[in-house]
């Protein structure tokens, strides 16, 4: 087997010699590509400490800004980058307009809710800065498509923090399903299986100290604040969450769509409910989603948010059936059986356990950070390019919409609109706080 860290070195060259960005400039904001990488990480309190820790380790970078609306979080992100090794104290700010205000930042990262995702990535857009943004990369389609306009018009990288486009293992089994190794794939697999606890009754309590809570709605319309929802539970409201299928299932559903060359589907159904606890939890706990797409293929979701039963024997992961067996990827490696079930290859990378909620941990990410960076110095197309990235979270959307509708959806397979629906299309966009409307 070849050596680990030769593959990697190899999958980021192979990486960055593909599409680049067309007229990108090879630039750091303030001079060579050589120059250091100053970046405001906003939202810190679980994966967005990881990030700074990550960045804070990342060679050429530096954390200059630390952004949360919430003291606590603050406090968390400035001690990841410390424990990062980053000699120089970033800057604690509540508001992360303060850090694009700074003409010496290049990057905005961005690990805040769901709803900040997609308005947040534009505003640093406008002001001139690259982003790295969590997944999912919009709180609905109508929000991708803005990113995307956004990207070209301001032409800078935005990357999607889907890290396992970077890990070299997932790439070489997707390389490997794709150059036939198990005949015509025609059909993937996606599932996520966890054990969440109820959320309970939410009841109006007051904000507590150190929370900016207005500042946490942001772009939503107001909501009073209740004692269920901050700092995660958010993620199964609707008004400011994706529920489990964007939450977890991104990260599949994008491997599914890359490997089986697919875009956009022709049809969407999803089944299931909040079925485990009676609670203010509005998004499924357990959902079935089916996406149809023209050449005969097919891709399927199972999310079980309260129930951990793995399936092939882990709790996250992704299989691809073709014409001569199977391929499955599990964390950073995979397995390829023929269609007598007999075991031909096994490559295990480094392990990753999907259940870490602050992600996979610096020997993972360093791959996809990396790519971002260099990404940047070089003017190149990242491995998670929001082209991309926009078109494996819009399959999700459609999903809860589907899901949320009661109904299949009929897509175009050119641009993944929703056919003959209007009560469907309703579900495209959202409603924003006056003032905050997502604009190019």
């Amino acid at each position: 087997m070849t050596d680990p860290i030769q593959r990697r070195d190899f999958i980021r060259k192979a990486a960055l010699a593909g599409a680049g960005i067309a007229g990108m400039p090879a630039l750091l904001a303030n001079g060579s590509a050589n120059e250091k990488l100053v970046v405001a990480i906003m939202g810190t309190n679980s994966r967005g400490a990881a990030l700074c820790e990550g960045f804070a380790k990342l060679p050429g970078a530096e954390v200059a800004y630390v952004c949360d609306v919430d003291d606590q979080a603050m406090a968390k992100g400035l001690k990841a980058v410390q424990q990062g090794g980053q000699k120089t104290t970033p800057k604690g700010v509540k508001d992360f307009r303060r850090a694009l205000d700074d003409k010496a930042v290049d990057v905005l990262v961005i690990a805040a809710p769901d709803h900040w995702h997609a308005p947040a990535s534009i505003l640093a857009l406008k002001a001139g800065k690259h982003v790295y943004v969590e997944k999912p990369c919009s709180h609905n389609p109508r929000e991708g498509e803005v990113l995307l306009d956004a990207a070209r018009r301001y032409n800078k990288v935005v990357n999607m923090g889907n890290q396992r486009r970077s890990w070299p293992y997932v790439v070489e089994g997707i390389q490997a399903v794709k150059n036939g190794v198990i005949g015509r794939a025609y059909y993937a697999k996606a599932w996520y299986a966890n054990t969440r606890q109820s959320i309970g009754k939410g009841k109006p309590a007051p904000i507590p100290a150190g929370l900016d809570y207005d500042l946490w709605q942001g772009p939503a319309p107001r909501r009073d604040y209740r004692d269920n929802l901050i700092h995660y539970n958010w993620h199964w409201f609707w008004h400011w969450g994706t529920g489990e299928l964007l939450n977890n299932g991104t990260h599949f559903i994008d491997l599914c769509r890359w490997g089986l060359e697919v875009d956009y589907p022709t049809r969407v159904s999803s089944q299931g409910g909040r079925y485990a606890f009676d609670d203010d939890w509005e998004t499924p706990d357990t959902q079935l989603t089916n996406w149809d797409f023209a050449d005969r293929k097919s891709m399927s979701w199972e999310g079980r948010s309260c129930n951990g039963r793995n399936v092939e024997s882990i709790s996250g992961g992704v299989a691809f059936y073709g014409e001569k067996g199977t391929l499955i990827i599990n964390g950073n490696g995979y397995t390829i059986y023929d269609n007598k079930n007999k075991e031909l290859k096994k490559v295990s990378g480094d392990q990753t356990n999907p259940l870490n909620a602050t992600g996979p941990g610096f020997d993972l990410d360093v791959d996809h950070l990396t790519n971002f960076r260099d990404a940047i110095r070089l003017g190149k197309r990242p491995n998670s390019s929001i082209e991309e990235a926009n078109k494996s979270v819009l399959l999700c959307h459609l999903g809860n919409i589907a899901h949320r509708t009661g109904r299949v959806l009929n897509c175009d397979p050119v641009t993944g609109k929703i056919l003959n629906d209007p009560d469907a299309m309703k579900l495209w966009g959202r409603e924003y706080a006056k003032g905050w409307e997502p604009a190019v």
